[in-house]
């Protein structure tokens, strides 16, 4: 882990993320990439725009907030680089972590219900549903991030071959055990044990581990990841995501989304 963005609005939520991200990075000896996205476009393309001078002073006056919000006892002795962007595109935040080649980008989020979540969702899970890199979402204010369990649920299909592959990686750059589930639902979905279990050695036989998957009865995946995750007193949750996009995501929805937005304890994605 040697780069890791975070994407800051000089929010509550922003700053949280921004402390798990530096425990990480001191851990780690990684840079820190602090990105602020100026929301100017819609202004300057309006009928009016804004006067040269006037966006000049905002551009100023946004890079002393941001100079002001990284003066933080904890970002002492790690290397920070802030980056500040005019316009806000929420692909934008993976193109920054691909071109600086960035291991992991660290969210804060607070999450969204009901109508405002099916109309607009949230900036994290734009973020999730685009980014290539793993993307960290947390909630809470976490003094001295640690894991030690971390769940791993899976539909154990072939195409979840390397999202298994980086959580391990990741498990084992943070000293933690993983515990692994598969979801198991009422429904067109529904496996029987057997099948299940067919499903699950075929996985393993694939990827030559040697693991253990506990299956896990709930109505839905989502509902079934989150009580797993509170009986295990898993410190994190770990899931793929297809990042699915327009009438596919609304109709059919994407678990990883909907996980990282309604969870409680952190949650890493990994996009297969």
């Amino acid at each position: 882990m040697k780069k890791i963005i975070v994407p800051v609005d000089f929010s509550d939520q922003s700053n949280k993320a921004l402390k798990v991200a530096a425990s990480l990075a001191s851990k780690h000896n990684a840079e820190l990439v602090v990105l602020h996205m100026l929301e100017l476009n819609a202004v300057m393309i309006s009928s009016e725009g804004l006067p040269q001078e006037q966006v000049v002073f905002l551009l100023k006056l946004t890079e002393k907030r941001f100079s002001e919000f990284l003066d933080k006892p904890f970002l002492k002795d790690l290397t920070v680089t802030p980056i500040i962007k005019h316009y806000k595109v929420f692909s934008e935040v993976n193109e920054v972590a691909e071109e600086h080649k960035a291991d992991l980008i660290v969210m804060g989020s607070h999450g969204v219900d009901g109508l405002e979540e099916i109309f607009i969702g949230s900036n994290t899970e734009r973020v999730v549903r685009n980014a290539t890199v793993p993307v960290l979402v947390i909630k809470d204010d976490i003094e001295g991030f640690t894991v030690n369990s971390i769940v791993f649920a899976s539909s154990f299909n072939e195409d979840n071959i390397p999202a298994f592959h980086k959580v391990k990686s990741f498990a084992n750059l943070l000293g933690a055990k993983i515990n692994y589930v598969y979801i198991n639902t009422p429904g067109d979905n529904f496996l029987s044990t057997e099948d299940a279990y067919t499903r699950i050695a075929q996985f393993i036989s694939k990827t030559n581990a040697g693991i253990e998957v506990e299956i896990y009865n709930d109505y839905t995946v989502e509902k079934g990841i989150l009580n797993y995750s509170n009986t295990t007193n898993a410190d994190l949750i770990a899931i793929s995501t297809h990042g699915r996009k327009g009438l596919s995501h609304f109709f059919m929805g994407s678990i990883g989304e909907d996980v990282a937005n309604h969870a409680t304890i952190p949650v890493v994605t990994f996009k297969i």
